[in-house]
């Protein structure tokens, strides 16, 4: 596997800080229906998918967990590591097969300290990935448990 990024990814990420973030990368394969991570749990990883799909759900009194949104190959899987108290607020479970890199929270959160610089873009391209999912998080909620749907179908 190589350790590429494709530019969904990167889209806020310059090569130099990319590199850097890419040099503490390790590849992982994960089989299908694998339970990556537990909302509520310690976030100590985090990853950016080569490939397959992720599904995040979230808990819901009284339900099954509901699938909140979906991480496809060249998405960052897994934003709360960057921010206190390092603990999911989804959780997350592979559809099929999932290549990815994985990277040590702790590692990223070292270097972005040593280097301010790093830390600023790393935490904008984490932000704007917190962004979206959260955007989409709330649509599909809605179209989920609201009586007239999100409206974003028209």
């Amino acid at each position: 596997m190589t350790t590429a990024i494709t530019p969904r990814t990167t889209r806020k990420l310059p090569a130099v800080y990319r590199g850097r973030l890419m040099g503490m990368a390790h590849d992982v394969l994960y089989p299908p229906d694998t339970r990556l991570f537990v909302e509520g749990g310690r976030a100590d990883h985090f990853w950016i998918v080569e490939s397959g799909t992720v599904a995040l759900d979230t808990r819901v009194p009284g339900r099954r967990a509901a699938v909140i949104d979906t991480v496809e190959s060249g998405d960052l899987l897994g934003c709360s590591w960057l921010y206190q108290p390092h603990r999911w607020r989804f959780g997350a479970r592979t559809v099929g097969p999932v290549r990815a890199h994985e990277f040590d929270a702790e590692a990223v959160l070292r270097m972005c300290e040593a280097d301010p610089e790093t830390g600023r873009w790393i935490a904008l391209w984490v932000g704007e990935a917190l962004n979206r999912r959260l955007s989409a998080a709330r649509t599909r909620l809605l179209d989920l448990y609201a009586p007239y749907g999100s409206g974003a179908r028209g």
